[in-house]
């Protein structure tokens, strides 16, 4: 039987052995990993670059400056929306949603909409006039709204961030940072409900307009889905103030990394070079093979005594040499004993690798063959044989 200390053992031992394989082949290479001349030179006064999973920062320049978010505070009205609001409701757009300056959806005063078309909105084409109906529709204002987003910030570790408004508009209260965004943004790629990942990297939808006989198509904005390799989210940005701002996210080989430029001259440019240096960095590395044994259990009124319990999936991490192996562990939960029929392929627990305090790949633990009830002249047989043993040992 394969117990926890075992299974993290064999992972450290994985994740060594990768690490000087490609220490050996590429000492050049590893070599760079350490210099400060391999990290890219940006125009963005502030930014950062993690990795989704671990939260660890492979990138950062002034990270913790508090500036202007512009429309890359749309992300936490998502996130907040998604939580508290139901989306198949219809929202009605008021004079004051209507009215809002900067980037819009063109709603008019009156018009109705569910809540998830307004959302793709919001990202795709950056609506202003969306955010204020969807504040108005969930909370009641504008303030209460922001007064969500900002406890939501602060919750899950964004504390240097506060908001006013739903949709980035200049205000002195209004600030963020650009660890405080990659923060959200990871956040919102390990949200339980894939929807956040599936509106921030949509390219286009089609949207019901009332009043109108053919639906309305939207783009998004964000070019880093059409022009960088793994690119999938999440939100640009702009005012004079802010200065233009990109959250960008892209995965690939497993490894989701999101990289945050503010004030740049070229949010293309400077997240697609922290982008490549991020994939350069962090190396994919195979933790547990699909059909790897993971744990025996034992089988109550079954054909045979035990089961053994195989990984349903492969599960892969990324790691750079700036993290430690011993932040790696696995966490089987699974049964010590089940009841027979058991089925091949029957899910019968969860195999979990913890980063820190925190979950970041998981796969079901299955059965590896299929097990039996015994008869009712099988179960008679075993209890004279059990009680036949019984007595011998006794007599012994």
């Amino acid at each position: 039987m394969l117990n926890l200390l075992d299974n993290n053992s064999k992972f450290k031992i994985k994740v060594f052995i990768l690490i000087l394989c490609l220490t050996i082949s590429s000492p050049q290479a590893a070599a760079s990993y350490s210099s400060e001349e391999a990290k890219p030179e940006i125009t963005a006064k502030a930014a950062i670059l993690i990795n989704a999973a671990t939260g660890e920062i492979l990138y950062e320049k002034n990270a913790y400056d508090r500036r202007y978010p512009a429309s890359t505070t749309k992300i936490m009205t998502l996130i907040a929306a998604l939580e508290h609001g139901n989306l198949n409701d219809i929202v009605t757009t008021s004079r004051r949603a209507a009215s809002t300056e900067g980037s819009s959806m063109d709603l008019i005063a009156g018009e109705q909409m569910k809540l998830i078309d307004m959302l793709y909105g919001t990202i795709m084409v950056s609506g202003n006039d969306a955010t204020v109906a969807i504040a108005e529709h969930i909370s009641g204002s504008v303030a209460a709204f922001a007064d969500i987003m900002t406890k939501k910030a602060h919750s899950i570790g964004a504390v240097n961030t506060n908001f006013v408004n739903p949709s980035g508009l200049p205000d002195e209260r209004h600030y963020s940072t650009a660890r405080d965004l990659a923060h959200i943004a990871a956040y919102g790629y390990n949200h339980p409900n894939p929807l956040f990942t599936h509106i921030v990297s949509a390219r286009y939808v089609l949207i019901p307009r009332q009043g109108k006989s053919e639906p309305q198509e939207i783009r998004t904005e964000n070019r880093i889905l059409q022009f960088y390799e793994g690119g999938n989210g999440t939100k640009t940005g702009f005012t004079r103030a802010a200065g233009r701002c990109l959250v960008a996210g892209a995965k690939r080989f497993n490894t989701q990394l999101i990289s945050v430029v503010l004030d740049s001259k070229d949010i293309w440019q400077d997240s697609m070079a922290l982008l490549d240096y991020g994939f350069y960095e962090a190396k994919p590395i195979n933790v547990i093979k699909q059909g790897d044994i993971l744990r025996t259990v034992n089988v109550k009124g079954g054909t045979q005594k035990t089961l053994t319990l195989v990984s349903s999936r492969d599960i892969n991490v990324s790691l750079s040499q700036n993290e430690y192996i011993s932040a790696f562990v696995t966490r089987i939960d699974a049964p010590k004993q089940i009841k027979a029929p058991v089925f091949a392929g029957q899910k019968i627990g969860t195999v979990k690798v913890i980063y820190g305090n925190r979950e970041i790949a998981s796969a079901d633990l299955v059965a590896a063959e299929s097990v039996d009830r015994k008869t009712i002249f099988g179960r008679l047989w075993s209890s004279v044989l059990n009680l036949f043993t019984s007595l011998t040992n006794n007599s012994a």
